[in-house]
């Protein structure tokens, strides 16, 4: 393999990784856009839906409807959270909604592990998408990896016409930028947030069942090293914007891969020191995000 089928070849692991972490830090960016909350259970609503495909696919469901399922269950959940967790704090103190932010996480995870085990549980996957192509150069591309880079753009484009095109789209937006005047104008703020939890809990599902699959495995902590991976990326991206939110998220995925495959191997342990050196950076000189410079939040 030359260096440019190399380079191409770590194009594409580099849009496979960057996509599940643009998905999980949409979600966060979605709420955080509403509500002014950083959700840290959005992880662990990632590994719930996970679940929800492997129980799926145990009880005889195919691979797609099992991918539907396991979404469906993490919108489910995500509806659910706001209501008993979020909603009654929701003019409460910054700290007290990050403490109940948190409080979920764990209470979440340990239901997990109190159900599941701490144990990792293999993700089955059909025959189908555990073969590979093999492109001109040497370049792999595996049926998995295809499936993540088409599911999440799809997706993703899906996303965009939603909260451009549709009024509760557009609504989520007016109320993201100030829920009061959103209200005075006749918007019900109240349902926009659900309509917002169960969009940013629907990706955060996809994304945990992506990544279970090309993991091929699924355990109760599965949601944390993304879920910190994605606040990064939402962070460099602008956080509280879905466009930042899909920049920042392409951009770690790319800089995750750039550490691995062209630096020296003495490099790639201290890759995710690395990535918190940037999230520092960007906090200091750049708080705002790449796509917003004035350091206003917008949805």
């Amino acid at each position: 393999m030359n260096f440019l089928d190399y380079v191409l070849q770590q194009l594409l692991n580099a849009l496979s990784l960057g996509s599940l972490y643009a998905l999980v830090a949409v979600g966060l960016s979605i709420i955080f856009g509403i509500m002014r909350l950083t959700n840290f259970a959005h992880g662990d609503v990632m590994m719930v839906g996970a679940f929800g495909a492997v129980l799926s696919i145990a009880a005889g469901v195919p691979f797609i409807p099992a991918i539907v399922i396991g979404v469906a269950v993490a919108s489910m959940l995500g509806i659910l959270i706001e209501r008993i967790a979020y909603r009654p704090i929701r003019k409460a103190p910054d700290v007290a909604r990050l403490l109940t932010s948190l409080a979920v996480t764990y209470i979440l995870e340990n239901v997990g592990i109190v159900i599941f085990s701490s144990s990792p549980r293999n993700f089955p996957i059909p025959t189908w998408l555990d073969g590979s192509w093999q492109l001109t150069g040497g370049i792999t591309l595996t049926n998995i990896t295809l499936l993540t880079i088409a599911v999440s753009a799809g997706s993703l484009l899906l996303l965009g016409w939603f909260t451009t095109r549709t009024t509760a789209g557009l609504g989520m937006r007016g109320a993201a930028e100030d829920p009061d005047a959103a209200q005075l104008v006749g918007l019900n703020v109240n349902k926009l947030i659900v309509i917002a939890f169960l969009l940013a809990s629907a990706y955060a599902g996809l994304a945990g069942v992506l990544w279970a699959a090309q993991a091929g495995a699924v355990d109760p902590q599965m949601g944390f090293t993304p879920l910190l991976k994605a606040f990064v990326a939402a962070i460099v991206g602008g956080f509280g914007s879905i466009a930042g939110a899909l920049v920042g998220g392409y951009m770690l995925g790319a800089l995750e891969i750039l550490i691995v495959a062209f630096l020296p191997s003495s490099v790639s342990p201290y890759r995710d020191a690395i990535v918190f050196a940037l999230l520092i950076a960007f906090l200091l000189f750049r708080p705002g995000g790449l796509l917003q410079p004035n350091r206003e939040i917008k949805l």
